[in-house]
This record gives C-alpha cells, sequence and structure tokens, in this order.
C-alpha cells in the first residue's frame, strides 16, 4: 500500500469512486480511495438507482444533469457497461397546484438546458395504457433520464479511476486523522472477516496525504467525530418493494409496448418503475425513523431492516389505483435500508468547517443520480479552487455548530418525509421549532408574525391577522400570490409612504481588530476600506475572483470593525474570514476575529418618517439635530442612546428608504422594543417582513447573496463597479480582471399574470425566444405596480430599455429592463435631510 499520497479518498461507493475518478481526470495522478469492506457495499447496494434531473436546486440540477450525461459515456471509456436504461422519467399531477410546481421547476430545468416535455392525461395514457389517468391534471416528462444499476455504474467509475492512475485498498478503516500543519496523518487499521462479521485488526498503517476527501455514506457520524467537528448527516430508513411479474405489463411489453418511464406520482408520495416484468415501488412516506444518530454498529454491513409494511400501507393501496394491474400482484422481495439525510435533503459537499484540506461529500439522499456531478465539481473545487458553478448552498457550513444530534435526526426525518410533498416556494417546515429565537420573539408573534428560519433562527416573513389560526401560514402558501401577498404588499407600501421596523437580528456579525486588522481587510475585502466612524458595502473575493461573501463594514476605531453578512451563513463566513486572518498574521500581524453574532439584536427602521420616529426616543444634548445630514451623514454609524438603551446605530437601509439599523445590546431587546412600538403609535408604526424587504431592495437593485452575488460571477459582472477600488490590491483581483464580464447582472420589470410573480427561478428570454439569462430574485414591486426580478444575462442585453420575456407558468411575459436603482436612481429619498 502507498503510504504517501496527494489525495486520499475515505469511502467505496458511488460518491467515493466518483470522486477518485474525476480528480484523476482533473490531473492528480497520486489518488488513492479506500473502502473499509468491499466496493458499494454501503447504501449504494441497496439504491434503486434512479436518476432524476428534477431539482429545484439550480446547484444540484447541474450536478445530476452532470451524471445522467456522464454515465452514458462510460462504457465507451471503461467497457464495462452501467446498466443505464434511458426510459424518461414521468412526474404525474393530481391537482393544479402540482402543475404549477412543476412549472415553476421547468423554468429552473431551462436555466439549466434541462430538456422537459409536457403530456396530457390523454396522451400518458395513449402511451402508456395500465396506467389510470382519470384523476391526473397532466405531467411533465424528462425523456433523457431513466435509472441505473448502481453497483455497475461504481465498478465501471472505479475501472475508470484504475485506468487513471487510482490506486483502490479494500478493507482498510480510517481510525484517525491528524494534521500536521503541511499535510493529514491517517491512520488505517485492516478489516478482517470473522464470524459473518468484519472486524479490526491488529495491522495498522499510516498515510500520509496532502488532500483527505471523506465520502463515507451511513458512517458519516463516526467520521465526524474522528475529525472533532458536527456534521447533521445521519441515514433515515427508505423501504422499497419488488413485486413478482405483473401479466398485464409482461403481455404489454410482448405486443411491443415501450417500457414504462420511472413513474413518480408525486402526490401519493412515491415512484414507480419496471423491474424485470414486474415493479418498484418505492414510497416516502411518514413515519420514517433516522437510524444510527451516533454511529453504524460494527455488527452493521450490507444489511437492512425489517420491513415496516403497515407504514408503507397508504403509498401501497395509491400504487393500485394508479397502475389497477398490480392488485392480483404477490410481492417478490423488499428492502428497508438506511440512506443518508440532511436537514434540507441537499448534501454536503464542500470543506470541512474548521480544518485544512479536508473535504467532505456527505449525506447524499440521492447518491447515485447525484454521484458523478459531486465527483466533478468537487474536484473542480479540489484542483482549480472553485467550481464553475456556485456551491454554496451544498456548503457543509450552511448548518451552524448549535446544531445537535436531536435536530439533525428530526429535521432529516422531515426532509425525507417531504420528498414528495409540495414544495411552494415559500415553504417553511415546521420541525424542530422554534428553536433560536431573539427575545423580541414572543411580542413578534402576538402581533402577528408568520415565521421562517434562517440558520435555525426564527424570522417574521409577514405579519398576518392577530387572531390567525395555527394553520394560517401553511395555507396562505401558493405557487401564485399566496393569501400572505397582501400583508406583505401592506408592509412594502408602509415603508415607502411611511414607517416600518423589521427585524434584522439574524444578520451575521463579527469584530475585527488587532495591530495587522487593517492591513488584512484591506487585502481580503475589493472597496475601499471606511474611515472611523463611517461604512462601506465591499465584497471578499474567492481566489478564482468570484464573489465569496458580502459584507458592510463599520469601522469602530483605526484598528477595530464590525463586519455585517448573511444571516443564512454565519459559520460558512466566520470559517473563511477565520481561516483567511490565520494565514495573513505573519504578513500583517495579529488579527482577532470574534463572532457576535448572537450578542447584538439589529432592528431595522426605515422609511419617510423613521427621523421623526427616532427623534422621539433619542437622548442627546440637541435632540432636533442628532439625526441630521450634518451630524449624523448617510453611509455613517454613530453611537447613541434610544432611551435607556446604548444603540450602534448605522446610517443604511437595505429597503432604500431613509433609514437606520440599530444595533443593540441583545439583552435590552425586548425594551427597545417596547419604547419604539409605543413612540411609533404617533407616526403609524408598521412591522415589517423579510418578504416585504426583498421586494423593496430589488427596487434599488440591491445585490443580495446567495441571490445575485455568489461564487459564479464576479463583483464587476454583479455590475457593482463603484464597489470595487481596482487602485489597490486585493485577494481575486488579478482572476477577476482576467475573467472578464461574461454576463451581467440587471434589474427587471415585468408585464406578468395579474395573480403571481416571478420567484427568481425563472428563464430569461429576447423579443425572438432565445433563451439568454436567468432571474436569481423576484417578486412584487409597489412603486412600479407590477412584478420586478432580478438576474443575469449577456452584457449587451443588460442595457437599460431592452425588451425581454420572462417564462411563467409555461407562458413568456414581456420584460424590459430598467436603470440600476428604478426607485430613487439619485438616491434623494435615502438622503434626505431633517
Amino acid at each position: 500500500m502507498k503510504t504517501h499520497v496527494k489525495a486520499l479518498v475515505v469511502g467505496g461507493g458511488a460518491i467515493g469512486t466518483s470522486i477518485a475518478y474525476h480528480l484523476a481526470r482533473a490531473g492528480w495522478s497520486d489518488v488513492m480511495l479506500l473502502e473499509r469492506d468491499e466496493l458499494t457495499s454501503g447504501s449504494t447496494w441497496h439504491a434503486a438507482g434512479l436518476l432524476p434531473l428534477f431539482n429545484m436546486s439550480y446547484a444540484v440540477t447541474h450536478i445530476h444533469q452532470y451524471s445522467v450525461d456522464f454515465y452514458k459515456t462510460l462504457e465507451e471509456e471503461t467497457g464495462l457497461n452501467a446498466g443505464f436504461s434511458v426510459v424518461g422519467n414521468l412526474r404525474m399531477a393530481q391537482s393544479d397546484a402540482r402543475m404549477d410546481e412543476y412549472m415553476l421547476y421547468a423554468a429552473t430545468a431551462e436555466t439549466c438546458g434541462v430538456h422537459y416535455e409536457w403530456m396530457s392525461p390523454a396522451q400518458i395514457k395513449e402511451r402508456w395504457p395500465l396506467v389510470n389517468t382519470d384523476d391526473l391534471k397532466g405531467a411533465i416528462y424528462h425523456p433523457e433520464d431513466g435509472y441505473i444499476n448502481p453497483a455497475d455504474v461504481t465498478m465501471a467509475m472505479a475501472k475508470g479511476a484504475r485506468q487513471r492512475g487510482v490506486t483502490i485498498e479494500r478493507k482498510w478503516q480510517a481510525d484517525a486523522y491528524e494534521w500536521t500543519g503541511s499535510e493529514w496523518r491517517v491512520t488505517l487499521t485492516k478489516m478482517v472477516e470473522k464470524g459473518g462479521n468484519l472486524v479490526p485488526s491488529d495491522e495498522q498503517t499510516v498515510v500520509t496525504a496532502e488532500h483527505v476527501v471523506t465520502a463515507t455514506g451511513n458512517h458519516a457520524q463516526r467520521t465526524a467525530r474522528l475529525l472533532g467537528i458536527k456534521m447533521p448527516a445521519i441515514p433515515v430508513e427508505h423501504q422499497f418493494i419488488v413485486t413478482e411479474p405483473d401479466p398485464a405489463l409482461v403481455a404489454y411489453r410482448k405486443e411491443g409496448g415501450a417500457e414504462h418511464p420511472v413513474l413518480r406520482d408525486a402526490d401519493a408520495k412515491w415512484y414507480v418503475r419496471e423491474e424485470r416484468g414486474g415493479w418498484i415501488l418505492g414510497p416516502y412516506e411518514r413515519g420514517a425513523p433516522a437510524r444510527f444518530p451516533y454511529g453504524v454498529p460494527d455488527s452493521f454491513r450490507a444489511d437492512l431492516f425489517p420491513l415496516d409494511l403497515e407504514r408503507i400501507e397508504e403509498e401501497y393501496m395509491s400504487m393500485i389505483h394508479r397502475i389497477p394491474s398490480t392488485e392480483e400482484v404477490g410481492l417478490k422481495d423488499d428492502f428497508n435500508g438506511p440512506i443518508c439525510y440532511t436537514p434540507d435533503g441537499n448534501p454536503l459537499v464542500g470543506p470541512a468547517p474548521g480544518l485544512r484540506n479536508m473535504w467532505l461529500a456527505e449525506g447524499f439522499s440521492f447518491g447515485i443520480t447525484a454521484a458523478g456531478g459531486a465527483g466533478y465539481y468537487l474536484a473542480q473545487m479540489m484542483v482549480d479552487g472553485e467550481a464553475e458553478i456556485d456551491m454554496a448552498s451544498l456548503d457543509p457550513k450552511r448548518f451552524g455548530a448549535w446544531m445537535t444530534t436531536e435536530y439533525a435526526c428530526r429535521k432529516n426525518e422531515e426532509a425525507y418525509e417531504h420528498v414528495y410533498i409540495l414544495h411552494h416556494p415559500d415553504e417553511e417546515r415546521r420541525a424542530c421549532r422554534p428553536l433560536r429565537t431573539a427575545p423580541s420573539y414572543d411580542r413578534l408573534k402576538a402581533r402577528g408574525a408568520q415565521f421562517g428560519v434562517v440558520n435555525g433562527f426564527e424570522r417574521p416573513n409577514y405579519f398576518g391577522p392577530l387572531d390567525a389560526p395555527a394553520e394560517f401560514d401553511h395555507n396562505a402558501r401558493s405557487f401564485r400570490r399566496g393569501d400572505w401577498w397582501q400583508y406583505a404588499e401592506a408592509e412594502a407600501r408602509a415603508i415607502r409612504e411611511g414607517v416600518g421596523m423589521i427585524d434584522a437580528s439574524a444578520f451575521t456579525k463579527h469584530r475585527v481588530s488587532g495591530p495587522g486588522a487593517t492591513a488584512f481587510l484591506d487585502w481580503f475585502t475589493c472597496n475601499k476600506l471606511p474611515k472611523v466612524g463611517r461604512i462601506n458595502l465591499t465584497y471578499a473575493l474567492t481566489e478564482q475572483g468570484t464573489t465569496r461573501t458580502e459584507y458592510t463594514i463599520v469601522r469602530l476605531g483605526e484598528d477595530e470593525y464590525y463586519l455585517v453578512s448573511s444571516g443564512a451563513l454565519t459559520d460558512y463566513d466566520g470559517d473563511f474570514l477565520r481561516k483567511a486572518a490565520a494565514d495573513k498574521a505573519g504578513e500583517f500581524g495579529y488579527i482577532a476575529v470574534q463572532d457576535v453574532t448572537t450578542q447584538y439584536g439589529v432592528f431595522a427602521v426605515a422609511g419617510p418618517k423613521s427621523r421623526d420616529l427616532l427623534r422621539a426616543v433619542i437622548k442627546d444634548a440637541d435632540p432636533d439635530t442628532a439625526l441630521s445630514n450634518k451630524r449624523f451623514p448617510w453611509l455613517s454609524a454613530r453611537q447613541i442612546e434610544l432611551g435607556m438603551c446604548p444603540v450602534n446605530a448605522v446610517r443604511v437601509a437595505y429597503t432604500g428608504e431613509l433609514g437606520w439599523e440599530l444595533h443593540h445590546p441583545i439583552e435590552m431587546q425586548n425594551y427597545l422594543f417596547d419604547l419604539l412600538e409605543k413612540a411609533g403609535e404617533e407616526y403609524g408604526l408598521k412591522l415589517v417582513g423579510a418578504r416585504a424587504q426583498n421586494w423593496l431592495r430589488q427596487e434599488k437593485s440591491y445585490r443580495a447573496f446567495g441571490h445575485e452575488l455568489g461564487r459564479d460571477a464576479t463583483p464587476l459582472e454583479a455590475d457593482l463597479p463603484r464597489f470595487v477600488d481596482m487602485s489597490k490590491e486585493f485577494q481575486g483581483k488579478s482572476a477577476m480582471e482576467a475573467l472578464g464580464v461574461r454576463s451581467k447582472c440587471c434589474t427587471l420589470l415585468v408585464d406578468g399574470p395579474e395573480d403571481a410573480d416571478p420567484w427568481g427561478h425563472e428563464a430569461i428570454y429576447d423579443q425572438d425566444g432565445t433563451r439568454v439569462g436567468r432571474l436569481t430574485s423576484g417578486g412584487f414591486s409597489v412603486a412600479f405596480g407590477k412584478s420586478i426580478g432580478m438576474g443575469y444575462v449577456s452584457p449587451e442585453m443588460a442595457e437599460p430599455g431592452t425588451k425581454l420575456q420572462v417564462r411563467m407558468f409555461d407562458q413568456l411575459w414581456p420584460a424590459e429592463v430598467a436603470v440600476d436603482s428604478p426607485y430613487d436612481p439619485k438616491n434623494e429619498t435615502i438622503r434626505k435631510d431633517g
């Protein structure tokens, strides 16, 4: 066995073999893969092998699409047939809401170039007469995917990896990881058969590796423990059954009938495909339990759990309803095995938190579908520094260190159960809530707040009726303008016309200080650093020149800064910031980085009357001038006192109105809330949620991280040259310049349907019907009385006045590129004196 390699991949399932293959294909010649048992002996062996292209995530859709295309090439390269049956994938809908969902999904598919077709019930029945279509509204059909043999595709990738120089070692278990400062020392133990079990022997060796990738599947919790990190990848039971041959199906095929596509009846919560004259039924039922929360028992190998037929009885009966010929068919086989999940159902792909050169590829609930693409894009991250698509939505650090085992188990069970439940874009799942709450949570709830979750924090999305029943928010959801829309519209209008207050406490907040802080941040971010008492919007770039993080920097002193970034990615931002500071401490001097997110709450007060409201409660020698432009100019920060509460007030508003962010000690939040609420009675203060804020920021063309801003576009492509100081050197500058402007961000005003607005997943077309870009945000503009969106198109298409089209509900709707910041483009409102 080799004792030193460039990259060590731990785990010999479909994910691990794909990563090893793609690392070798990307040019790393010294790669070794380890498997504690035999290749495919984990969840790969009992996977159903489905290859659905369908996914609402832009990144995951690209991953799935790559896999489907890649698997079709393996036989030519390796000589091994991967068992790919390209039969297509038919998703059926029993309701208009489900068809709306499919139309939104189709919009995402278009942005990734994924082909789809629409089918009516009559067309389905004509093509596949065994399917009962009486209660169907229609279906979306992907003709290019289907199913594959999991073991065969894994072995084909393994052979391809060997052909490219990868070493594969079986029956070796990783038992310890030690980082020396330049490489990993991985202690391996030889595994041996004993009494039908796989047990450690006395034989050990140490392998050093520059990089380690873990793809340990159901053993992810053991991996996390060995690495000293938290990882919410915990398996959930998944059952599927195989029927005896169906005489009706056998006769249909004998008469020349085409093989059925993979059938998905999402409203019935199952998939079905043909299997040797019979059928495989895979349900996603309620009540499937999480398993192995603290690790897989040593005695569990390629094993299964007892089948629980009562748990899937409803889904089984619905299969009989959809395919009546199955009623008389017996069961041939059954499977109930562990499949790893995460709280949001998406895998963990990327750098491990707090560790160097340690990469995770864990938590794959659709591992066969994702394996090819995950290996391809992770190899890009490792070899080139970044993937060609933004992988932030799959980053392992999107789940914070506050997460516990119970939380992961309950959320993973919920994610499993929700595979086929309607995925409204305004969906908010209920398990494990509320958990992280600011002190004002009860007050906000009493005033009608309907909450969403950001990094575990409860955050008001909008404020509904005070007497709303518990099911109000759930029933208000829609793919169009749900019942919540009227409340968000009134909130947005209140900020444009009066004054509103937003709970923004979930913002990520870091203090950066020390003798090296100024030089470090000047290199770390692309804009000029603000003067003491001032603020700046800036970006930290990747080494490839794309946008890694957006920061609002408040300069508290010569070498003391307060950084505010996205609330959804606290650990993601913090890990990047701490590692970069550690790397540069020798060059710039000591740099202290402190996460103070939970020490400070934030209320954003905005609107034409916001100054009047704050003037009523400020304690100052001259309260009439304390908030004037002279004493408190736009884009500045001041320590003020509101009643008895000390506040670090920042004159900026994400809504684009006159306003302030009030950063306050979290323990004084309720006092400050009551003070502002009482004073606000005179000015018609309205509580405002995140959805209205999202609409308002689009009227100002304010880019949002995770939407317009990400690791697949530079700040220049985001059309933000005013926040890039090209006169200085900063991380990623030369790479950013080399990339140029491949596409450009712009704001669109859309004449869409009367009952719907874009969500930010839609494809953009020119006047001739050619796809030219995609939306990254969407909503409604109260200022213009129509739909609004932001997105990327080719640079020549981003000019104001350009006529474009946006696809919504399978129709093209006229749109026009607006000037940047179509509402108050000269910022006169936000700078208003008083």
